[in-house]
């Protein structure tokens, strides 16, 4: 029962985070193409908000993946795309399935 309390408070505490924390990553709609593009780029790694309820990590390189994944290309939506080449995802091909 204690157990049960104390993680349903830690559970409320990580929802009521989640909105401030989705708002504190850049946005990929509310940049345009090429900002969204640069940011990646001169960054290496960059986790960009796609939505108001989305988020991914986009690379430049396979130097920025674990060594067991490889380089998935990845469109996001900007203020003047709705695909916006920005760079890769990191993929595993034993695991994942897109």
């Amino acid at each position: 029962w204690k157990f049960a309390r104390h993680a349903g408070a830690a559970l409320a505490a990580a929802a009521a985070f989640l909105p401030l924390a989705a708002k504190a990553l850049p946005a990929s709609p509310q940049m345009t193409c090429r900002q969204a593009a640069t940011l990646v780029r001169t960054g290496g790694a960059v986790v960009l908000s796609t939505s108001a309820t989305t988020y991914d990590r986009f690379v430049i390189s396979r130097q920025f993946c674990p060594a067991d994944q490889i380089l998935d290309p990845a469109w996001v939506p900007t203020r003047n795309n709705p695909q916006c080449f920005v760079g890769y995802t990191c993929f595993d091909p034993t695991r994942d399935r897109r």
